[in-house]
């Protein structure tokens, strides 16, 4: 587990920072982007559970955070670097448990009949947010991969992550008595 003693080190001041190799690279590069946003998504999930979700939501979202710093704990690390540290990576049973998490809330939610517009209740809005910004995650992601080498089940994680959100969120809404917010064609 790592251990922090002294939370600012001034290297930073000239616009780089430090891969988990050490390897200083821009602020900007396209690994620190995509690990960046995964903890955005992260502090997001944090921000819908201080609305008080519902207990299933309550009880499954604190995993979901864990695994999202597994996630930026493997993409803090260049392809092929960091095996001596024993980094928690994403599996593919993470992978299936959220496949069986999304069968089980939609179970419950039932089909969608029409697009649903971000909102209803407030952990609702705040699961749909949370939802859009794993899908920039995603996003840097695939930017990513195109230029270097990324874990075989980083992608699908984030793709299922977002589906799983969307599904939290009518889950959320429904347990809250809170009618789904329906796209109107005719607006």
């Amino acid at each position: 587990m790592p251990r922090l003693t002294k939370i600012y080190t001034r290297t930073g001041d000239d616009g780089t920072t430090a891969l988990g190799s050490k390897l200083r690279v821009p602020k900007d590069h396209p690994r620190v982007r995509a690990y960046g946003t995964v903890d955005e998504l992260n502090s997001l999930i944090g921000g819908a559970l201080a609305q008080g979700l519902s207990p299933r939501l309550a009880e499954t979202l604190p995993r979901v955070q864990n695994l999202l710093f597994h996630l930026g704990a493997d993409l803090s690390f260049p392809a092929n670097e960091g095996k001596e540290f024993n980094i928690p990576r994403i599996k593919p049973e993470h992978i299936e448990w959220q496949e069986k998490l999304i069968d089980e809330l939609n179970a419950e939610v039932g089909p969608l009949e029409n697009f649903i517009l971000p909102g209803g209740s407030a952990g609702a809005a705040a699961l749909q947010l949370a939802r859009t910004v794993c899908r920039r995650a995603e996003r840097e992601l695939v930017a990513l991969a195109r230029d270097e080498e990324v874990s075989a089940e980083a992608l699908p994680y984030l793709n299922r992550l977002s589906d799983l959100l969307f599904v939290m969120a009518r889950y959320e809404n429904k347990r809250r008595g809170v009618d789904e917010p329906l796209w109107d064609t005719h607006a």
